[in-house]
């Protein structure tokens, strides 16, 4: 019983790992993106996935990214697996939200 115990915390700590660093790689695949297009003020703040993202080939992420006081939840659909593939799309697919900052100067 002990072994299995120990089997199962190692397999989820590992899937952890996997999970995070696939936030992670996203994040600066998108943030690339961007600053190839010019739109290097952009920043990502946030990126949101489904807890199966990590380990399918295809996966549905939400993205929140901020330029000058305006926040906007991009909706992004990754194709391929951006740990494991060499083959990878990340596309636009929607605009969720926008939020706009608005700031009086003094």
């Amino acid at each position: 019983m002990g072994k299995l115990f120990s089997l199962i915390v190692l397999v989820a700590l590992g899937y952890a790992g996997i999970y995070f660093y696939y936030g992670v790689v996203v994040e600066r695949e998108i943030q690339e993106q961007l600053d190839s297009r010019g739109l290097s003020s952009v920043s990502v703040d946030n990126v949101e996935y489904g807890v199966l993202a990590p380990v399918s080939s295809s996966a549905d992420i939400a993205v929140t990214v901020t330029y000058r006081g305006a926040q906007a939840t991009l909706d992004f659909a990754v194709q391929g697996h951006p740990l494991f593939s060499d083959e990878v799309s990340i596309e636009f697919d929607a605009l969720q939200a926008l939020r706009l900052g608005i700031s009086f100067g003094q």
